[in-house]
């Protein structure tokens, strides 16, 4: 069993981080994108919508402890009185939090949950998704960290999260895991064949006004409903990207000249 109160908050911190996720065509000159996609998928893709928010993560141990974590920053762990007020993540996410199941049955892992809070005040798109400053959440991904990584330096833990040592959950585990402990999914929009995957930037923001017209998960009527885009990957995860509609749409505006 995984004391968390022998870790290295650092190394915890390092070892449970999101990785980025590179946009579908690479970026090129002023920050358009190029007509060259980052990775050609083989398989078929899940289509999900891309929340635009603050990226927050629960990491969850088998004697029932946890902490709440922003993309970057630990901000707090089961039993703290005060917490790290940043963006009201924890606000939104201890009743979560505290109301999880204890994984693993004693197992030397620790689970982490990521989700996308939003709404609110958080970030310029805020009101996209709720016009009454209302929040909300949806997980966006999981995975699972041995324990034995836990107990390395700082920089070994970095080397082992940069060569992929997070193992994250499938699709079907992760439908599995929001079912149990009632987590609503970031909207999943379907599974298409790889060849559907559209190609170029033209083909791509159709493909992203018709795939998402507005956004799936508005918190009011008072909305403003504009969505941020789409996530793109496989069911086993081995290929992930993201597709904003704005980075479409800036790119073509620059090549009309407008």
């Amino acid at each position: 069993m995984i004391d968390m109160r022998s870790l290295s908050l650092e190394a915890l911190n390092s070892a449970t981080k999101y990785p980025s996720i590179l946009t579908f065509h690479e970026r090129g000159q002023r920050g358009t994108l190029t007509e060259k996609v980052v990775d050609a998928f083989e398989e078929d893709v899940l289509v999900t919508e891309k929340v635009d928010g603050a990226n927050a993560r629960i990491i969850a141990f088998s004697n029932g402890d946890y902490v709440i974590g922003s993309r970057e920053h630990l901000l707090h762990a089961r039993g703290d009185l005060i917490a790290n007020p940043k963006d009201g993540l924890v606000e939104a996410l201890r009743p979560v939090a505290d109301s999880l199941w204890t994984p693993g049955g004693g197992g030397a892992q620790a689970v982490v949950l990521y989700l996308e809070v939003y709404g609110g005040k958080i970030g310029r798109n805020a009101g996209q998704y709720s016009g009454q400053g209302q929040v909300g959440f949806r997980m966006f991904d999981a995975a699972t960290v041995p324990g034995e990584v836990l107990g390395l330096t700082p920089s070994e833990v970095a080397t082992w999260r940069e060569h992929d040592g997070q193992q994250f959950f499938t699709e079907e585990e992760l439908q599995d895991l929001a079912s149990e402990e009632r987590i609503e999914l970031t909207p999943r929009l379907g599974t298409i064949p790889a060849s559907e995957v559209p190609t170029g930037i033209e083909a791509m923001h159709a493909f992203l006004t018709s795939r998402i017209p507005a956004t799936n998960v508005a918190l009011d009527s008072e909305a403003g409903r504009r969505p941020e885009g789409l996530v793109l990957r496989t069911h086993d995860r081995k290929v992930i990207a993201k597709a904003r509609l704005a980075d479409y749409e800036s790119t073509l505006r620059l090549r009309s000249g407008r």
